[in-house]
């Protein structure tokens, strides 16, 4: 299988457990995965836990095949917010990568751009509210082609082996699953 380089995006008031989550799980299935600082290289989470990111997105010129994006507010919305956020995610996505949000980010940052325009796609309940352009599910966590959205930090297990299967095929996905002790 080809070597995927994965890109998360940090921005102060993320969601720490959505964001953490798919860190852990993709560095233990092996995936290259890169932590973005919208904000800066100290980043500081909704609940007041401060992450050091590995690299200032401004400072970031690699291509990616994949991009996470942690919901939390006003996390996700200062996402939305950064021009070099948002090139970034209209890049990926343009070049067929996947692009993973989870909470508040499919309707914070995703749907504006227009990415979420006939998908069936999930949030944060309540989030869909506005949606007219994507179909709203309630799964936990919702593939339609190259994009993934979860509905908040309860699912983020789930959401993160959904981008583990994508990325390093299902095996490598069961196996986190197993060795995380999740629930089956």
């Amino acid at each position: 299988m080809e070597h995927k380089r994965v890109a998360l995006l940090l921005a102060d008031g993320f969601e720490e457990v959505e964001a953490v989550t798919p860190i852990d799980f993709l560095r233990r299935a092996g995936l290259d995965l890169v932590t973005l600082g919208v904000t800066g290289l100290q980043v500081t989470g909704g609940h007041n836990i401060i992450v050091h990111a590995d690299k200032k997105l401004e400072d970031f010129s690699q291509e990616v095949d994949a991009l996470i994006i942690p919901g939390g507010m006003p996390g996700a919305a200062n996402i939305a917010a950064s021009d070099k956020a948002v090139k970034l995610i209209e890049d990926v996505y343009r070049k067929d990568g996947l692009i993973a949000a989870i909470c508040a980010a499919p309707a914070v940052v995703l749907y504006p751009l227009g990415i979420l325009d006939t998908r069936k796609a999930t949030c944060f309940p309540g989030f869909e509210k506005e949606w007219t352009r994507a179909n709203f599910s309630p799964e936990r966590v919702v593939i339609d082609g190259n994009v993934i959205t979860s509905r908040g930090a309860g699912t983020a297990a789930e959401f993160s082996e959904a981008i583990i299967a994508r990325l390093a095929g299902d095996a490598a996905a069961a196996d986190i699953h197993s060795r995380t002790l999740q629930k089956n």
